[in-house]
This record gives C-alpha cells, structure tokens and sequence, in this order.
C-alpha cells in the first residue's frame, strides 16, 4: 500500500462525511455512475441518487440507539463505529458495528474507487442473520418515509 493510493484520500473524504465534515457531502466522494450493493436489495443499485438514497437511509437505520457524540463515528455506547479499515490501491473495506434496538449488528462496508478517489462501488455485508432481519425492515420503513418527503 502507498500513501499515493487513491482510496487514501477517498475513506479521509468518507470519513469527513459521516462526521458532517465534507463540503458537498455525498456529491464529494460518490461517481455520478457509483453502484450501490445492500444486502438487502437483490439486484445493484446504478447511480449516484439512488445510492445517496440507500446510503441516507442507512444513516438513519444504523446509527444505532446511541449516535456517537464526538464527530470521529465512534462512542461508548451503541452508536454506529469502524471498528477497522483495510486500505489498498483502489479498495477499501470498513468494518463497522453498533446496535439496534438493543441487538447486536455487525458489517463491513466495501468501496471501489477510481483514480480521482471516487467511490463506484459500494456494497454493504450485515451479520448476524437476525440484524438483517432488523436492518431490512428499518430500512423499508426509512425509505418509505423518504420517498414521502419528495
């Protein structure tokens, strides 16, 4: 790995957006052609505003029952946090945990980069199978209330 790497500069952006740091927010670290991977939805998710959709919602959902209070996406209770990076060439992998509802959810987060540090593929693992189950009917629930926003 070399500090030269693109995804370096690209999780220090992604990083800077989950703190509500980044000028431009999603628009600053996403290709207008990124694909999206949830594990809950079957098919890939193609482009930039529908994955600012599923990425918006997720905030929502996995931020767990505690938000972390401290800006760097880590606190002491059950708010969302990595918990390690891999980073290397154009990939990264980011696992996170925090809790919902009381259960325990544990995942990584997978993003692909291009040679400008923009994100154009990003797909999401979630374990154990009962977190699924709580992630997949929190994030219907978000993404209805937000389509009924528009």
């Amino acid at each position: 790995m070399s500090e030269n790497d693109p995804i370096n500069g690209c999780i220090e952006r992604w990083h800077e957006h989950m703190a509500g740091r980044l000028d431009g927010g999603l628009d600053a670290v996403l290709h207008q052609d990124v694909v999206f991977l949830s594990p809950i939805v079957f098919t890939p998710q193609k482009g930039i505003d529908i994955t600012k959709a599923y990425l918006g919602a997720a905030g929502g959902t996995l931020g767990g029952d505690e938000q972390a209070t401290d800006g760097s996406g880590s606190s002491g209770g059950g708010g969302f946090r990595y918990t390690k990076e891999i980073l290397d060439g154009h990939h990264a992998v980011l696992e996170f945990e925090t809790s919902i509802d009381g259960k325990y959810v544990n995942g990584i987060d997978m993003m692909t980069c291009d040679d400008d540090g923009m994100i154009t593929e990003f797909k999401v693992m979630i374990r154990p199978l009962q977190a699924i189950n709580l992630v997949h009917a929190q994030m219907k629930t978000m993404l209805e209330k937000m389509a009924g926003q528009t």
